[in-house]
């Protein structure tokens, strides 16, 4: 892993929504800025077909799209994580494309599948790894259950560099960490909110979707974290822990639905959110989340 690679994976990976047109098409122009708007503000790594990219929503060939145009905007300016997943086929051809698409290391969804076993995890991540040729993998891991030891053998194979912990499960990272090769960077995996208690456990960076936004307030919480500095990173967050809270409404259903619904709310329109997700935002919602956009005085 190259030391560029290791330094952004420590600091804020941005997951890029995909907006759409107002037929429901992805339409990759309208990520640009948003894409301009978060390098200028420091964000340190991007991150293309991620959960807030709405990645299960995704065709592949959309999937593909999108990773090309990610690249395209991102132009070598940091560093870009590719997502990938879905069905072992599915990942790999993807894999594949987004290595010749210029991304800088694979992010690897942990399946959704009921039936997937720890030792099928490994030889999926294998399988990937193969396809990728040499590619760093960052995991993205969001259950636990699996166990100690199929962290540490997936952390073991070769082109893993990374972990992105997305468990509300601090004891449990920091057990992880402790079996895993110190060369592995842990980032925590639920934005913002999550990211002190994860720091506080050996945890480095976080990802966000506020970065879509506000990504200014994003910097600043981590250069608060990375200075040691807890109460002013909680003060921080506490300035933005409304528009989180939105988010997390409706089982998580309404993640995507508040940074769209935001970027609309200062005057950058990504479009609406497919199904299974909630779309639009309920009044209620709607309210609180104007209410946080006014009080801070958010533009694009």
């Amino acid at each position: 892993m190259t030391s560029n690679l290791h330094t952004a994976l420590t600091g804020i990976s941005g997951i890029l929504v995909t907006p759409y047109d107002n037929a429901g098409e992805v339409d990759p122009r309208r990520q640009r800025p948003i894409v301009d708007k978060a390098i200028a503000a420091g964000v340190h790594i991007l991150v293309a077909n991620g959960n807030t990219s709405e990645f299960y929503a995704l065709t592949v060939e959309e999937a593909e799209t999108m990773v090309g145009a990610s690249a395209d905007h991102v132009g070598g300016r940091v560093p870009l994580l590719a997502g990938v997943g879905r069905g072992v086929r599915d990942a790999c051809r993807l894999a594949r494309t987004s290595r010749a698409a210029g991304a800088s290391a694979l992010m690897i969804h942990q399946p959704p599948d009921p039936f997937s076993s720890p030792r099928g995890l490994i030889d999926y991540v294998r399988a990937i790894a193969d396809a990728a040729e040499g590619l760093p993998i960052v995991l993205y891991l969001r259950n636990d259950a699996i166990g100690i030891k199929a962290i540490r053998e997936l952390c073991e194979l070769p082109a893993v560099v990374g972990v992105k912990w997305a468990t509300p499960n601090p004891l449990k990272l920091a057990e992880a960490i402790a079996a895993t090769d110190p060369d592995i960077v842990w980032v925590g995996g639920l934005a913002e909110v999550w990211a002190p208690a994860f720091y506080a456990v050996g945890a480095r960076g976080f990802t966000s979707g506020l970065i879509n936004v506000w990504p200014e307030r994003s910097v600043a919480i981590h250069s608060a974290l990375e200075a040691g500095d807890y109460r002013k990173a909680n003060s921080l967050i506490a300035g933005m822990k409304a528009f989180e809270e939105i988010r997390a409404e409706e089982l998580n259903g309404t993640n995507v639905t508040g940074v769209k619904a935001a970027l609309a709310g200062i005057g950058h329109d990504c479009g609406a959110t497919r199904p299974p997700s909630a779309w639009p935002l309920t009044p209620s919602q709607h309210a609180a989340l104007q209410a946080f956009i006014t009080s801070n005085e958010i533009r694009f």
